[in-house]
């Protein structure tokens, strides 16, 4: 039987003291964009499409992780309702931005919902139809795109731990879901879900990232 839900319709969030709680939104826009040549965060309307793709879909809070030129992106985020953090040790690669992006998060939450700033047709279509799978402390669901995992992922609180440890390098959770056999949503009739910065890497070699 495969493993790709169905889409249905469930509860957003999980159900505390009578009230449903949202999952927070983790944008990761570390990176310095090597292949690109310029920080992903500078990248005309980037920041702002990853934003509104959280928000739109109901996270809240929206904390995005800053890197390199961290300085020049806050400017393109004034007046956005968002957290800004900035990964002092970003240059270890996305482990190094989802370990910031995490230890952010106000106390409380079911749930992260994550994603990359490099992935420009990844809207709140993508983000909605992931989450309808849950947000609670248990769920660890995953987006694929004609069956190759992508982002966004769901990260429940009490996968948190095992993924902090696991997480190395530039596979930020990658080696936990493998492990742990996440649901898997697929949702390449919404997009492609191809990362600008590694899609040519990733079409040669299978490489992907969480």
């Amino acid at each position: 039987m495969s493993r790709h839900a169905a889409v249905m319709s469930t509860a957003f969030g999980s159900v505390e003291h009578g009230a449903t709680k949202s999952p927070a939104g983790l944008l990761l826009a570390a990176g310095a964009g090597r292949r690109m040549g310029t920080p992903k965060a500078l990248v005309d309307g980037w920041l702002e499409r990853g934003i509104d793709a959280l928000a739109a879909a109901g996270c809240s809070p929206v904390v995005v992780v800053l890197g390199a030129a961290a300085q020049q992106a806050r400017t393109v985020m004034q007046g956005l309702k968002v957290v800004v953090v900035v990964a002092a040790d970003w240059r270890e690669g996305l482990s190094a931005s989802l370990r910031t992006g995490i230890a952010a998060l106000p106390d409380g939450l079911p749930a992260v919902v994550v994603t990359l700033v490099d992935l420009p047709d990844v809207g709140q279509s993508v983000v909605r139809r992931v989450r309808t799978h849950g947000a609670t402390p248990a769920t660890l669901t995953r987006a694929t795109y004609q069956g190759r995992p992508g982002h966004p992922v769901v990260l429940g609180k009490a996968h948190w731990p095992g993924i902090l440890d696991a997480a190395n390098g530039d596979v930020g959770a990658r080696t936990y879901l493998d492990q742990h056999a996440p649901t898997l949503v697929e949702c390449g009739d919404l997009a492609s879900g191809w990362d600008i910065d590694w899609s040519y890497e990733a079409i040669s070699s299978g490489v992907s990232r969480a």
